[in-house]
């Protein structure tokens, strides 16, 4: 029954298939003739970010369920964001073969046991778990982490911590992101057809708008399509024959639900394969034939669309003005908020990044340090840790409302996108910043680095302001798109598909192949909607709502030698200051090479203090002590408006050695702290040191500029790590606090 299903529906799928190769063909041709692109890039864009990397490794106790117990293993996740499960991190290290590797296409992230027990409530119907009664399994710390399937296998995990717990799932949850990333853009011909041939499939079978499940590789995804009425189909078969108590069956079916994925899986995977390589031993004979015949073929497909355009325009119209201009408002608001949101928290990691990197600069760090911090910047964007603020912000994205008037099953699809692309934007940011950084230090000494750094930081923030605005209207418009469009198709197909076949004879035999009326019939749709949608999206623009940018406002290349570093090969860090000086060779080349081998990896790990068992968790070896709530203390303590620069000069040296008053810099501030400026400055030369270069602890300074505010001094600044040199009077971090107030 399942070989006879999984062929039914593969079959009629590669008949599709087939139709919307050549026309995908078709469009690849045709751009590639007549050119086009959109705005250029501003930041620069790094072609293989990943590669010779792996993204983490440590160790979690995961559940057996052939003998019920919890066993520790050693988890790798290479590049390819699979997690692979081993005996022990020695097994790993011998470069044996995992016991388990699972693909995180389609799986969800859980954290609580309550959150599970509801969604295998629906695996069998009439069978309800409650958490009172004993639960589906016993979980050996009160921190799970489970990874739940609606068809697969699900996983069980726990860990000691709740921080180990937040960590371990932003890395879970990453893995997932980036297996549901969709189909490679850059195949041109076969993720095109593959992803129309999915959607007209479905429409046929009345399925319209979103879905949940296109996930993975071709081959997944076709068995989530086999899936999606071949298991409702069987759980009515088989659930009333299962016996046991209620935890008992649902185990059962969970063992017999996945045993039939994967034998769907297995089949569809040599279906698709054999229905690719028919296709492209078609393709050089098709690609012939369209550059031959490209101009008869456009000139038939204008005519055709034009003929189809009178027949659906007016009702398109119609159902625009009436059941969809008035919501086009209220859809991109609710996308615009949550999204911008994001891409304004990785704006605030990625200047905190830095920041950070200029203070270990400034605060004489050593280069072997500042070799290690800048090779965990270029991989900040691949971070699932880092960048779980800048993920928690668009997971607030909520279509509450207009869900069901657009068939929209779920957000998670835009969530995820958008998420993607706030990854992307990171990478390009940091990837950009390390060319310009590398460029300057080899046009001047590194003297000056921090002046260097803030520099090359201020042109990359700039560029990313702008392909920020570019990249989100590129999301809302298709965002806008992918709601919308199923709709109309779902409102005019009824009335306008019956026509359709008809209009078939105006094609030519010849070209038949690559121009179909169902396809014209969607372009025609889409095209009706699309002037609205642009409209809406360039009056947020207009309005700078969300520090959305209009398309004018920079000019496409714009830095044409920053382009130009696009080509040069991504600069090695750790080898440009981590091989320099004596500092480079304390410890041996055992040391050397262990440190080589962290950096190699994007998260780290160190091994967790009070575990009984050899335990590694996912917390990050620190690089150097931070104070991660400072800046927000700090901005709280003074005026946003307060701007201070005083940089301590030769002549200002001499009169704190003097005990004259020494020049300030410029100075503005508000509710009622500009008496005290004269104060704070005396106060600064009246500070006990042994020489100009001794440090100055900033809360003696802090708590007499805010004294009259009766505030305490922040925790985060009474580190030692906080200190200040004699160059910087008043804010130790003076020479970047008009970029952080930004």
């Amino acid at each position: 029954m399942i070989t006879a299903r999984t062929t039914n529906v593969v079959k009629e799928f590669n008949d599709v298939y087939e139709q919307q190769y050549a026309v995908a063909l078709f469009n690849s041709v045709r751009f590639e003739i007549e050119g086009g692109g959109g705005t250029q890039s501003q930041l620069l864009h790094r072609k293989d970010p990943l590669a010779g990397r792996s993204i983490f490794s440590g160790s979690l106790f995961q559940y057996l369920e052939e003998n019920r117990k919890w066993r520790n293993r050693f988890v790798a996740v290479p590049n390819n964001y699979s997690i692979n499960l081993y005996e022990s991190k020695t097994a790993h290290e011998r470069g044996l073969h995992p016991k388990v590797t699972i693909s995180c296409a389609g799986y969800k992230a859980l954290t609580s046991l309550e959150e599970y027990t509801e969604l295998i409530n629906t695996s069998l119907p009439g069978i309800k778990a409650k958490m009172s009664s004993n639960p589906f399994i016993k979980c050996a710390t009160q921190f799970p982490l489970i990874l739940w399937h609606p068809y697969a296998r699900h996983h069980y995990f726990c860990v000691m911590t709740e921080k180990e717990q937040k960590k371990w799932h932003a890395v879970l949850q990453d893995c997932v992101r980036h297996c549901n990333n969709g189909l490679p853009e850059d195949n041109t011909v076969q993720t095109p057809a593959f992803t129309d041939a999915v959607r007209h499939y479905r429409q046929v079978k009345g399925h319209h708008g979103t879905w949940d499940m296109m996930c993975g590789g071709p081959p997944q995804i076709l068995a989530n399509l086999v899936m999606e009425t071949l298991h409702p189909e069987l759980r009515d078969v088989i659930g009333p024959r299962l016996k046991g108590k209620m935890q008992q069956r649902q185990r059962n079916w969970m063992l017999i639900s996945d045993a039939v994925y994967r034998q769907v899986l297995s089949q569809t995977t040599t279906h698709y394969e054999a229905t690719v390589e028919v296709c492209e031993s078609h393709r050089a004979q098709l690609d012939a034939r369209l550059r031959t015949d490209m101009d008869q073929i456009i000139t038939s497909k204008e005519h055709v669309s034009g003929k189809i355009r009178a027949l659906v325009l007016p009702k398109a119209e119609q159902l625009l003005r009436t059941n969809i201009q008035p919501y086009i408002s209220s859809i991109l608001e609710a996308l615009m908020e949550p999204t911008s949101r994001g891409f304004s928290e990785v704006r605030e990691v990625f200047f905190k990044e830095v920041v950070e990197i200029s203070k270990s600069s400034f605060n004489g760090g050593g280069k072997i340090k500042m070799g290690d911090l800048m090779e965990r910047l270029s991989m900040l964007a691949f971070h699932p840790v880092k960048m779980q603020s800048c993920y928690e912000k668009v997971e607030q994205l909520n279509l509450e409302g207009l869900q069901q008037r657009f068939d929209v099953s779920s957000p998670s699809v835009f969530i995820s996108r958008a998420q993607i692309l706030m990854r992307e934007q990171m990478d390009n940011a940091v990837y950009t910043f390390e060319q310009l950084l590398q460029q300057s230090l080899e046009a001047q000494r590194d003297d000056d680095m921090c002046k260097t750094m803030q520099r090359c930081q201020d042109r990359v923030l700039k560029k990313y302001d702008y392909d920020s605005s570019t990249v989100r209207k590129k999301f809302f418009r298709e965002a806008l798109l992918q709601i919308i469009i199923p709709y109309m198709l779902q409102q005019l197909s009824p009335s306008c598909s019956p026509e359709l076949p008809r209009f078939k004879e105006l094609i030519f035999e010849d070209f038949s192949r690559f121009l179909l009326v169902e396809n014209i019939f969607e372009e025609v749709v889409l095209q009706s909607v699309t002037k609205d949608i642009m409209m809406a999206v360039k009056e947020a623009a207009v309005q700078r709502r969300h520090n959305l940018y209009r398309d004018s406002i920079v000019l496409t290349n714009s830095d044409p030698n920053l382009h130009l570093l696009g080509e040069t090969p991504p600069v090695d860090w750790a080898t440009k200051f981590g091989d320099d000086g004596p500092e480079s060779s304390i410890g041996g080349g055992t040391e050397g090479g262990s440190s080589s081998r962290r950096r190699r990896q994007v998260v780290s790990m160190i091994q967790l203090d009070g575990v009984p068992l050899a335990y590694e968790s996912c917390l990050e070896v620190p690089g150097i002590p931070k104070s991660p709530d400072s800046v927000n203390e700090i901005r709280d303590l003074i005026n946003p408006k307060l701007e201070v620069t005083l940089p301590v000069s030769e002549e200002n040296q001499s009169s704190m050695t003097n005990g004259t008053e020494p020049t300030t810099g410029l100075i503005n501030m508000e509710d009622g702290l500009q008496e005290e400026v004269s104060h704070v400055t005396t106060m600064v030369e009246e500070v006990p040191r042994k020489s100009p270069r001794d440090k100055i602890s900033p809360q003696t300074i802090l708590q007499e500029l805010v004294g009259s505010k009766k505030q305490e001094v922040p925790k985060a600044l009474q580190e030692e790590s906080f200190s200040i040199q004699s160059e910087f009077c008043i804010i130790p971090f003076s020479w970047s606090y008009q970029q952080l107030t930004q």
